[in-house]
């Protein structure tokens, strides 16, 4: 009977151990008063990602927020985030250079501009962790235009 005990105690102690797995960085989105921040799937602990996986990222769901096209968009990134090198994407197509910052800002008319890519009333936006040719994150939100 103690063997089930200990068996029993090390298979609790492994199950909790096996569910602490460390978090992605955030990547945070704001506008006026409105936010949103998400943890992404497309993350490897700075381990570059294969050119696939980015793309099904891209396509995945994505949280939402509503923007009006006068309104500043803020985009806030992790330190490690930054320390690494990121860029915005716009429908995937790159709207900024690589930053080392923790923050930028742009207009938000720009993401309902055909000018850069949008193509109606609703565009992603992502945030595109790495440099150069090596990925290692991507964080992706959904804009709707918001009167």
């Amino acid at each position: 009977m103690a063997r089930l005990g200990t068996f029993g105690a090390v298979c609790a102690g492994l199950a909790v151990l096996s569910g602490c797995q460390k978090p992605t960085p955030l990547v945070t989105v704001t506008s006026g008063r409105d936010s949103v921040h998400a943890e992404t799937d497309c993350y490897d602990d700075g381990r570059q990602l294969p050119t696939s996986a980015l793309e099904r990222c891209l396509r995945g769901r994505h949280k939402t927020l509503g923007v009006d096209p006068d309104a500043i968009v803020r985009f806030g990134v992790d330190p490690v985030v930054a320390d690494r090198g990121w860029a915005i994407l716009l429908n995937g197509r790159p709207l900024s250079d690589v930053s080392h910052k923790t923050y930028r800002t742009i207009p938000a008319s720009v993401f309902f501009d055909r000018q850069y890519g949008a193509t109606g009333p609703a565009s992603t936006a992502s945030v595109l962790e790495g440099s150069g040719r090596k990925f290692t994150g991507l964080w992706s939100f959904t804009f709707t235009r918001k009167s």
